[in-house]
Order: structure tokens, then C-alpha cells, then sequence
């Protein structure tokens, strides 16, 4: 097995996946699929990217303060995971996101096709959804029209406990993504593949257009109300 990348611009090849027939799903022309993973937990975004590339290629136990990109292919295609540090983390200044996003846009370039938002439902909170809003804006406007929500297990489970689909923070997050939404419990790849090829179908196979631009008030009063209020 590879070892564990240590900096943004490593890529590795990992063994092709049996897996349905993306090309049927993807424009025809398209020989890269870019996907760019993003949430509150490290950990849960690295098993996701291990499943998309069909190995334990993401080290889940080891956090790591910069993007990370993997490359492996998949059927016809390559495909190219970018995770990022838990940028829904309220402790990365305005200098430092600015850094994170403008290196996570190079190791995605010309552009992501899909942001693949990797959520706990349990502990969504509303300063997640509202900080996670202004990171996809960062990227671009039109960063929504690229995204899918995908829910994690719960950590813990308790008897008589629904899982908390309904949190309104949650679902506002699900409407500003066009209800793209899947449940990572019993979810097949071939489903998530399917899924991530829509997205890039849906928007006529083009990537986002990043167009960074930090707005002086993402890290000013915005932030600290949110922090009082939580």
C-alpha cells in the first residue's frame, strides 16, 4: 500500500474499481472527474475518499492542516480526490483560509466538479451551516450548483433515537444544494458514483470557475455573533 501523503501536491495511483459503467453517466469527453471533499470531520471525509478510490489511501487517523489530492483511476477515467482540512473549524484566520482555499483551487485545477459535502447530522450546528456557506462562496458562486450532501452514521446510537435528518441547519444546507442529498449508511459506491456523475451531468460536464474572493467580514463581526450565540 502506498504511504500516507504529507503534503497537498502528492498523488498516488491506486488499483482500478469493478464498479457500474461511469462512462455511461459522464459527457464523453470527459477524462478527469475532480472531487472536492469538504466537512467537520476529517476522519469521515478520509473513509470516503479511501471508498472513491478503492483503497486506504487517505490516513483517517492523522489530521492534516493542508489539501490533500490523490489521484487513481477508475474504469475510463481518472479520478482526483482533494480533501481539505476542517475548514467549518472556527480556529483558521482569515489569512490562513484564504491560503487553504487558494492552494485546494491549484491542486483541483481548471476547476472541481463536484464539492462533496460530508456532514454529521447529530451535530450540525447553525454557525457550520452559515461558515460552510461562505466557504463554498469563497470558491465560487456557483459552488452550490456543484454540490451533494453526504449524511454520516451516527457515533452513536441510541435505542428509540431517530437519526436527525431534520435538523433545520441540515436542511437548509440540502436546499441550497438542489436536494442532492444521500445517507452514507448501506450506500453503494456504484450509488455514490452514480450520484457524482449526475451532479457533473446536471451541469453540462463543466468544472466550477473559481473565482476566490475573501470578504473582509468572514472573519469580522459575522463570526464573533455566531460564537456568542453558541
Amino acid at each position: 500500500m502506498a504511504e500516507s501523503p504529507t503534503t497537498e501536491t502528492v498523488e498516488e495511483d491506486v488499483g482500478p474499481l469493478r464498479r457500474s459503467r461511469i462512462c455511461e453517466i459522464l459527457p464523453p469527453n470527459m477524462s478527469e472527474l475532480r472531487v472536492v471533499l469538504l466537512g467537520s470531520s476529517w476522519s469521515e471525509r478520509s473513509e470516503v475518499g479511501n471508498v472513491l478510490l478503492g483503497d486506504t489511501v487517505f490516513n483517517t487517523q492523522e489530521p492534516s492542516g493542508r489539501s490533500l489530492r490523490i489521484s487513481g483511476p477508475f474504469q475510463e477515467i481518472k479520478i482526483k480526490i482533494i480533501n481539505t482540512p476542517d475548514l467549518l473549524l472556527s480556529d483558521f484566520c482569515h489569512v490562513k483560509l484564504s491560503d487553504i482555499v487558494q492552494k485546494c483551487v491549484a491542486l483541483s485545477a481548471p476547476g472541481p466538479h463536484v464539492f462533496l459535502l460530508v456532514l454529521q447530522p447529530e451535530d450540525f450546528t447553525e454557525y457550520q451551516r452559515w461558515r460552510l456557506h461562505r466557504v463554498l462562496e469563497t470558491f465560487s458562486k456557483r459552488s452550490f450548483n456543484h454540490s451533494l450532501v453526504l449524511t454520516s452514521t451516527p457515533r452513536e446510537k441510541r435505542t428509540g433515537v431517530m437519526e436527525n435528518y431534520n435538523n433545520p441547519s441540515l436542511q437548509d444546507m440540502i436546499r441550497k444544494c438542489r436536494y442532492r442529498h444521500l445517507k452514507l449508511k448501506n450506500l453503494e459506491l456504484s450509488e455514490l458514483i452514480t450520484r457524482l456523475g449526475q451532479v457533473v451531468k446536471e451541469n453540462n460536464g463543466e468544472h466550477v470557475r473559481c473565482d476566490v474572493n475573501m470578504q473582509p467580514f468572514f472573519y469580522g463581526t459575522a463570526i464573533g455573533k455566531y460564537k456568542k450565540t453558541l
